[in-house]
């Protein structure tokens, strides 16, 4: 696995992000989501990440990605691949913070939308596309844009 593409040289740095991206609340239990709900409109992405991540949903998480998406990290690395961000997320939420943020709402261009969350400290920035069955998931995640 090339440099930067392994999950653990990321998630020191997506953990990082995450201390700024949470609440003072305790952390949630893993719930079982069979039935995930899908991402309808591109805002549905940010509030179902929000809560399968305070659930401890690794899967439902890596859910909310296309097969090839790529999440980048504030060290400046990134992972790609639904498997390498499942890995990378499987670490981050061992022992989560609490996630908290206001989704904003999505800037459209035709089936590309541009999302974000606003949390204490920054905000998140990814880009969502439309899927041939009109659900959204994130193709691009940086989940840590400060000013």
């Amino acid at each position: 696995m090339a440099p930067g593409n392994r999950p653990s040289d990321s998630v020191s740095a997506v953990r990082d992000a995450a201390r700024n991206y949470v609440s003072d609340d305790g952390g949630g239990e893993v719930t079982d989501f069979d039935d995930r709900e899908c991402a309808a409109e591109p805002e549905d992405l940010g509030r179902l990440f929000l809560e399968r991540a305070n659930a401890r949903d690794v899967d439902g998480v890596a859910a909310l990605y296309e097969p090839d998406a790529v999440l980048a990290s504030t060290a400046g690395d990134h992972v790609t691949g639904g498997e390498a961000i499942r890995r990378l997320y499987e670490a981050l939420l061992a022992d989560p913070p609490q996630f908290a943020g206001e989704v904003r709402p999505a800037v459209r261009c035709g089936d590309l939308a541009l999302t974000s969350t606003r949390f204490r400290g920054g905000a998140t920035a990814e880009i969502a596309r439309r899927q041939s069955d009109g659900t959204w998931l994130w193709v691009a995640d940086q989940p840590n844009v400060t000013a």
